[in-house]
């Protein structure tokens, strides 16, 4: 009875802030995520030194705090002045844009449409307003999701405690189990993903500067940024690339798809499929089917999150209704189930014999 009844509570609990407060739920979840992903780095430096775990989070947090001081040091005039460029260059394209778009008929009559009615100041405001409470409501999240992964990532055992305390002492062994198992997926698919996403932009940046592509620096940090969102993010990361390669002529906007494309194609054939081949694997079909409902339910932040909710939702059908349900089940006896069939099939040889 006590077990029901901490799974009711629990899984309760779940639909409730799903339901009145998604928004906080994927701002913990992703909390989460970010403590994993710094557990994990910490845990890897502790070993290979041969130190304690919190000694190798605190090894691995200076290290990052000198890597970014480094980069905005180093990087920070050339990625101002190519943001700068890139800013210049955006409009250009569109204009470009524009002008293939207005050679076709459906093309012209799109252009001509009046559009004033939606740009008047009351509208603007309005909109000038939900992009500053964005902006600040964003800024606010990723606070959040800071804080939640700092305290996470050094007191994981205090955390993982309360949370094992809400099952029946029945049922606690079977819940750290599932625990661990969908932390183990998540830090899989966190290590294999950033991988994934350092050799995205490498490729891109490289093969858009061997074109000689303006601001392929810029370029290829947003293509590495954009890929953390499977299928989608490498789409969203051609855009501004295509653009800025419009002005120099339909060649070079062709050769930046063929480059963006290229490095997707690899991404997905090879790299991805030899990262994942010890690490979690989700289907194309099931992450594309994830992020779409995700999106439309819950936005920018419910698409941002509905891969490494995917591979959760894998890994706890896995444990708690296949392994944990399903497969209690005993299995037939060999020829049991056959004996009807086969009684059945010799029953009118036997008649006809008679």
């Amino acid at each position: 009875m006590e077990k029901r009844v901490s799974l009711l509570v629990f899984g309760l609990g779940i639909a409730i802030l799903t339901i009145l407060a998604p928004g906080a739920l994927f701002v913990v979840f992703a909390g989460v995520l970010l403590a994993i992903l710094f557990r994990a780095c910490g845990d890897a430096l502790a070993g290979a030194a041969r130190i304690a775990p919190i000694f190798g989070l605190v090894v691995f947090f200076v290290l990052l705090l000198a890597a970014l001081a480094l980069a905005v040091i180093s990087a920070a005039p050339a990625i101002s002045e190519q943001t700068a460029a890139i800013t210049e260059a955006l409009p250009k394209g569109l204009a470009k844009l524009k002008e293939r778009i207005d050679g076709f008929g459906w093309g012209e009559r799109l252009l001509d449409r009046d559009f004033t009615e939606a740009i008047r100041w009351p509208a603007a405001t309005n909109v000038t307003t939900g992009v500053l409470s964005t902006t600040f409501g964003a800024l606010g999240d990723l606070v959040i999701i800071l804080f939640i992964g700092l305290y996470g990532a050094f007191d994981p055992q205090r955390y993982r405690a309360g949370l094992i305390l809400m099952f029946a002492p029945s049922i606690r062994p079977d819940a750290e189990e599932v625990l661990d198992r969908s932390v183990d997926a998540l830090r899989n698919w966190l290590v294999g993903q950033l991988i994934a996403m350092a050799l995205i932009g490498l490729l891109t940046g490289l093969g858009l500067w061997l074109i000689d592509m303006p601001l392929a620096l810029l370029l290829g940090l947003i293509a590495a940024f954009f890929a953390f969102v499977p299928n989608i993010g490498p789409v969203l990361a051609a855009i501004p690339g295509i653009l800025i390669a419009l002005p120099d002529g339909m060649n070079k906007a062709f050769l930046a798809i063929g480059i963006y494309a290229g490095v997707q194609a690899l991404e997905s054939y090879v790299v991805t499929p030899l990262i994942q081949r010890r690490r979690v694997k989700l289907q194309p079909a099931f992450v594309i089917s994830t992020q779409i409902l995700f999106g439309s339910l819950f936005g920018l932040m419910g698409l941002a999150i509905a891969t490494p909710f995917a591979a959760l939702v894998k890994t706890l059908t896995q444990e708690l209704y296949i392994k944990r349900y399903l497969e209690r089940e005993p299995a037939p006896k060999r020829g049991e189930d056959d004996r009807p069939a086969a009684l059945a099939r010799h029953a009118p040889v036997r008649d006809a014999r008679r």
